[in-house]
């Protein structure tokens, strides 16, 4: 199995109303979350979720995706999971900590997008041993409740997975990705000034 680069053409269009909407509440939620308690959770930084919506919508726009299911890896306070609802994907996020969980669910419900919320590790059971150069890396939680179960589903049963690993560190979820992910599905990634970058699991 190889992971293949996919081209994505992002739209420089302005967001729908809605979209600007839920990421003006999430850019406030933050703001707070930063005095409150992120000293808590210091894994806990958000991507470029503006960036990030333009890659789901090429996506979509697109047709790249095998399906219409979504994952998030690490959703944190469930920005890039609703984002990915408000563009037609049937969107769930795994997250470990319980209060982003809680944020997240209240963000989505506030906004009125349908979009599910599991807590626990998106680490699949059986694939620690995979990751064994990984275990020091600060936002990887291969322990707790497994988030798939609370989903019902499996982690090759979704479409596209979105993650955002910490610089240096990205061959982790790129690992994880060619494991435990259906051939043919898309794997989108945040990478810092880098931007996005867009990747297909292929047999060979």
């Amino acid at each position: 199995m190889r992971l293949a680069e996919v081209e994505l053409a992002l739209s420089e269009a302005a967001a729908p109303e809605v979209v600007s909407r839920l990421l003006a509440d999430a850019r406030q939620i933050l703001a707070e979350f930063e005095e409150e308690s992120r000293a808590a959770i210091p894994a806990f930084v958000p991507s470029d979720f503006e960036l990030v919506y333009r890659a789901l919508a090429a996506i979509k726009v697109a047709h790249l995706a095998t399906g219409r299911r979504f994952i998030e890896w690490g959703s944190g306070i469930g920005v890039v999971t609703s984002l990915a609802a408000l563009v037609d994907f049937d969107a769930m996020g795994i997250e470990i900590e319980p209060r982003l969980v809680e944020i997240a669910e209240q963000l989505a419900e506030r906004h009125e997008v349908a979009c599910q919320f599991a807590t626990g590790s998106f680490v699949p059971a059986g694939a620690e041993p995979l990751l064994d150069w990984g275990r020091d890396v600060a936002w990887l939680s291969v322990g707790g409740p497994d988030g798939y179960a609370e989903l019902e589903l499996d982690p090759d049963d979704f479409d596209l997975v979105f993650a955002y690993p910490w610089p240096g560190e990205e061959q982790v979820i790129f690992d994880l990705f060619v494991d435990s992910a259906a051939v043919g599905g898309l794997l989108l990634t945040y990478h810092g000034l880098e931007g996005v970058r867009l990747q297909r699991k292929l047999r060979r």
